[in-house]
């Protein structure tokens, strides 16, 4: 079965996404990802459920934006948070991905070194 395909009111493919970290764990003192997710509505990056802090899906939950898209390189899948699905979109505006220099996780003066013990799964 193929991914769906978005509801184009969903999406603003002229956003361009907020930084190329987790906003709100840049806004803290201790705050660190693995993956980026880009919301589609409004650009927003967030951290993936994965990580400790799952901003992306707060986000989500917060902003009634049901879609995001995979802001790692050469990822360009879309995730609806409303029927928990894959799906395929539009191309966003650039940049559409971290910076590839940027390990996984980041930053990197912030993971701590039994990061994998404080994964979500």
């Amino acid at each position: 079965m193929s991914p769906k395909q978005l509801d184009p009111s969903d999406i603003d493919v002229t956003v361009p996404p907020s930084g190329s970290g987790c906003e709100e764990c840049l806004a803290s003192d201790d705050g660190w990802w693995v993956h980026l997710r880009r919301c589609a509505s409004c650009g927003h990056i967030g951290c993936c459920d994965t990580s400790p802090s799952q901003h992306a899906s707060h986000h989500a939950r917060d902003t009634g934006h049901p879609t995001i898209r995979s802001f790692e390189p050469g990822e360009v899948w879309f995730y609806d948070f409303r029927d928990e699905s894959m799906a395929r979109g539009p191309e966003l505006a650039p940049p559409t991905s971290r910076p590839e220099d940027q390990p996984v996780p980041a930053p990197a003066d912030r993971v701590p070194e039994d990061w994998m013990e404080q994964l979500n799964s």
